[in-house]
């Protein structure tokens, strides 16, 4: 099997270790804490905003799309979900603090972007053969995943969820996020 498939596959899992590791190490202090705060809420709201354009079909288990997103935060970056998700596990580092606070962060950093640079290749094969020219001249205007200034002004057709659709996709990464701050809470007052 190919890591590629086998990464995008378990994309929700392969971070648990990591997790563990933040929560096991945990000693949150309060400047740090704040600050982890403020980049776990950046990252679910890049997040967010990224699944109010693409959709529930982030959430598949198939490689594609059934059209190319390009609106949004997707005129910015061709991959926003996975930079919401590295800082918001920057941000869980961070809350996590702990005499090891810098290397979980540089974990997660390697981590992340060893995971998420195979999934992208794979991803990016398949939406070349699926959109051909089209998607060939988007991946030349923006970028893989640290956002342009300015959006790329292309006319999409995708227009944002409702605010209600949305979170009830996003639902799983919010108790996600809430059940690893649970976590850390519990092992640092009890």
């Amino acid at each position: 099997m190919d890591i590629r498939n086998f990464l995008f596959s378990n994309r929700s899992f392969t971070p648990i270790p990591i997790a563990l590791a933040v929560i096991y190490f945990s000693e949150p202090k309060f400047p740090f804490f704040i600050f982890g705060l403020f980049l776990v809420i950046l990252g679910e709201l890049i997040r967010m905003n990224a699944v109010r354009y693409a959709g529930g079909v982030t959430r598949t288990m198939n490689v594609g799309a059934p059209s190319l997103c390009t609106s949004g935060p997707y005129s910015y970056t061709r991959n926003p979900l996975y930079l919401g998700n590295m800082i918001i596990y920057l941000g869980i580092s961070i809350v996590s603090g702990g005499n090891y606070m810098i290397e979980m962060c540089a974990l997660v950093f390697l981590f992340f972007t060893f995971q998420y640079s195979m999934i992208i290749s794979l991803e990016e094969e398949t939406l070349q053969k699926l959109f051909g020219d089209e998607y060939e001249l988007y991946c030349k205007k923006v970028p893989r995943l640290f956002p342009r200034v300015r959006p790329w002004n292309k006319n999409s057709k995708h227009n944002p969820s409702t605010f209600s659709k949305t979170i009830k996709t996003e639902k799983r990464t919010l108790q996600n996020i809430f059940f690893i701050f649970l976590l850390i809470v519990i092992k640092t007052f009890f």
